[in-house]
């Protein structure tokens, strides 16, 4: 059974007021304090974000018990220097980013300016395992389609500088102002891709692999497919959730590759109206099926993604979660709507986020 690991990015606020706060250099060294030579958790652009990665794991429970505990020890570091965590894409407050120190840092700020100043958003990337970079490169170029669903499930960044923006991931909005972010033609093979790769680091535009933002890529340095397209979700069972609908994409385009069936296709033009489709309104709206690129309700078109990894999903025994976990999403809510429910009740965007920040610690 193919492993995965989840990478989630964390907003650092104050836990009274709900203001981002430029303390993840403190935090960071509190989590080495306690546990010299940690490898969880990790800087990010911003100083008002934490990251931490996920060991791989085959089993969904174990995965879900492991992003809770990181969950769990973030905040119990960031309380520690007076600050908390909150499982926010974006801040709801308005804020002022703070870039990283360093020379990687100091070029993107240069490089792409304005653009670079205002990423401070906060996604959830999913690695699960494949058997080579030739399997990675058929997952890659089979799985494009569906990628937008997973993106209106994870939907978690209504709000931008203070007001809303209609949107239920704005996060991929702002995501895309990178030259290198977004969907990709078919590459058809693993030397045409890191041909591709590498032409875009001769460009000069980018500065190495790293900044290769696709919205699924080969991992530079773990045998995975990395999957981008997920807002930083406020529960852990939503990550959770998107793993594992994840893993079951990269297992049914594993087997559509080796029994010879050609992947859809559905032009970048197309997939990027997909893509903004799912971040306008999440599972609140209609989508666009990832087969005829029309629309539909969102909820026919998540079990058409159910139906889709079905095979895969009973043979990992996730089905029955993965239908469990997509009916509670469509019934109880995004992390967008429940953050609009929280404004609407109280009329503040502080409470939004200290609320917010309880859910993300339980």
């Amino acid at each position: 059974m193919r492993t995965v690991g989840v990478e989630e990015e964390l907003l650092l606020v104050d836990p009274e007021t709900g203001e981002p706060k430029v303390l993840s250099t403190a935090v960071l060294a509190r989590a080495e304090q306690d546990d010299p030579g940690q490898e969880v958790f990790e800087k990010e652009l911003y100083g008002q974000m934490l990251e931490f990665a996920t060991h791989p794991q085959a089993d969904m429970a174990d995965l879900s018990t492991e992003i809770v505990r990181c969950r769990k020890e973030a905040a119990r570091h960031a309380g520690e220097i007076g600050c908390t965590v909150a499982a926010l894409a974006s801040s709801p407050l308005p804020v002022s980013p703070s870039l990283g120190r360093g020379r990687r840092y100091e070029w993107m700020a240069e490089q792409f300016g304005i653009a670079a100043q205002e990423q401070l958003v906060c996604g959830c990337h999913v690695h699960v395992a494949v058997e080579s970079d030739e399997e990675g490169v058929a997952v890659l170029d089979r799985i494009r389609p569906w990628l937008s669903v997973l993106s209106a499930l994870s939907v978690n960044s209504p709000f931008w500088q203070g007001k809303d923006t209609c949107y239920d991931s704005y996060r991929s909005q702002v995501w895309q102002r990178w030259p290198s972010a977004g969907p990709t033609e078919p590459f058809g093979s693993a030397e045409r891709y890191h041909r591709r790769v590498a032409d875009m680091v001769a460009s000069g535009v980018i500065l190495d692999e790293g900044m290769v933002y696709f919205d699924a890529r080969l991992s530079q340095r773990y045998p995975t497919v990395e999957i981008r397209v997920a807002d930083v979700c406020l529960h852990a069972s939503t990550a959770v959730l998107v793993a594992l609908l994840a893993r079951g994409l990269v297992e049914t385009a594993a087997r559509e590759w080796r029994a010879g069936r050609e992947p859809a296709d559905h032009s970048v033009n197309l997939l990027r109206m997909a893509a903004w489709r799912a971040a306008r309104s999440g599972l609140d709206g209609e989508l666009l099926h990832p087969a005829t690129m029309r629309r539909m309700p969102a909820d026919s078109v998540v079990a058409a993604l159910l139906e889709h990894t079905g095979q895969a999903l009973t043979d990992s025994d996730d089905l029955e979660r993965a239908r469990v976990g997509c009916a509670q999403l469509l019934d109880d809510g995004t992390g967008a709507r429940i953050q609009r429910r929280l404004l609407e009740q109280t009329g503040s965007l502080r409470e939004v986020v200290t609320a917010c920040a309880r859910h993300t610690r339980t």
